[in-house]
């Protein structure tokens, strides 16, 4: 199996997390009332499960994403990351009941059809 394809589930598992982990920060934004810039509402806000939850998805999307990296060009994953605009659309409907209006599901499909051209590039030559 050549890198390009075991790097597939890495990019996508690092676009899921960090997808997620704005719907975290914001639910845990929505616990604890809203955030204010004080430091012991910054504390609360912080030690809420939701906001733990956040960050534990980014310093997890870090590591996967490396192992991206590792197998993979970065001009090759980087585009990617623009799937976690569908990703964030569909879990913030699923999740938090956000609606998406039609021009928004509109541009989503362009950015779906951007990352797939850019996929089919394949391996560059000197690799």
């Amino acid at each position: 199996m050549n890198n390009y394809v075991r790097a597939l589930p890495l990019i996508l598992a690092g676009v899921l997390l960090n997808a997620f982990a704005q719907i975290a920060m914001k639910k845990g934004l929505n616990a604890v009332g809203g955030m204010t810039w004080d430091l012991p509402s910054l504390v609360k806000l912080f030690l809420n499960p939701w906001s733990l939850g956040c960050l534990t998805c980014y310093a997890v999307s870090v590591v996967v994403w490396a192992g991206a990296l590792n197998l993979v060009e970065v001009n090759f994953a980087y585009p990617f990351l623009a799937l976690g605009f569908l990703a964030n659309a569909l879990m913030s409907q699923a999740i938090l009941g956000e609606s998406i209006p039609p021009m928004r599901w509109a541009a989503l499909a362009f950015i779906i059809l951007g990352v797939t051209l850019q996929a089919f590039t394949g391996a560059p030559k000197h690799l």
